[in-house]
């Protein structure tokens, strides 16, 4: 039986030449040119691969995807963003909602036929090879490492009795936390490999990220957002030159049931527990 892709881009020619690309392979194709309705469509038929623009004229591909990934039933289609925006900063963004690639405007016919083949190939890997009990990697300093969460927190829906709204939040908790020890714990420096360790309890999930870095003290951080000072790190984050932002800490404390560092301040450990109901069902 052919697989089902279905493809979500509002300029008709892109629509085309992606839905020709794909039939040649022997997909059966959908075709939808809004966001309200692609989202529709793969919730109601989820298909085998998404082929996702981002600028769309209703609801842009960012929020597609992200609400995609918070669902059991939508969890796992396969995500290629399409799009003409091609600087670090949407791309970056891309992975983080939880897109398995990412191609730029122009794209060839090579480019998308690749991207198709990794992200279906990630789809068989997570679903042969469940994660049991404890697991550590190492992941280098760079935006692989968002691809590489995806992974993860794809096999949490799988494995364990979290709730969507609770594996939603771990996943932006650790994103928070992730994207802190690789900007400021390494530096973005790429042979400084952050390491994840991922245990699966009875009763919780915890996820330790851990950087190379020389650590800090959390509550003495003059750039960063506080519970009773928020906006205070704003104008100290313009001195310095750094960009916006100042919140993960903040963020991921709100996120999660659990939140600590290590003594050193180069390692931190955040925990999701499961509810009381799930738990019970089991």
């Amino acid at each position: 039986m052919a697989k089902a892709v279905l493809i979500i881009e509002d300029e008709p020619d892109a629509n085309a030449i992606l839905a020709q690309v794909v039939a040649q392979q022997g997909f059966d194709v959908f075709q939808t040119y809004s966001g309200r309705d692609g989202l529709a469509q793969a919730r109601k038929q989820p298909p085998d691969l998404l082929l996702l623009d981002l600028m769309l004229p209703d609801v842009d591909g960012f929020e597609i995807c992200e609400t995609l990934r918070a669902s059991r039933e939508t969890n796992l289609i396969p995500i290629v963003m399409a799009t003409a925006l091609a600087d670090t900063e949407h791309r970056v963004h891309g992975y983080r909602v939880g897109a398995n690639c990412y191609v730029a405007k122009p794209y060839t016919r090579e480019q998308i036929l690749q991207a198709i083949d990794k992200a279906l190939a990630w789809k068989q890997e997570i679903i042969h090879n469940h994660v049991e009990g404890e697991i550590s990697f190492d992941v280098a300093s760079e935006m692989q490492f968002l691809i590489e969460v995806n992974d993860i927190l794809s096999s949490l829906f799988l494995l364990t009795p979290l709730d969507e709204r609770s594996a939603a939040r771990l996943r932006r908790a650790l994103l928070e936390m992730g994207q802190n020890a690789i900007e400021w714990g390494n530096r973005s420096q790429v042979d400084k490999p952050v390491k994840i360790t991922y245990r699966l309890q009875s009763d919780r999930v915890v996820l330790t990220i851990r950087d190379q870095g020389a650590g800090f003290t959390p509550d003495r951080i003059p750039h960063a957002a506080r519970d009773e000072d928020p906006l205070g790190h704003i104008p100290v984050r313009e001195v310095m030159g750094l960009r916006e932002g100042g919140f993960g800490i903040l963020i991921t404390r709100g996120l999660v049931d659990e939140m600590k560092y290590n003594e050193a301040g180069n390692e931190v450990t955040i925990v999701q527990k499961f509810a009381a109901r799930a738990m019970a069902a089991d």
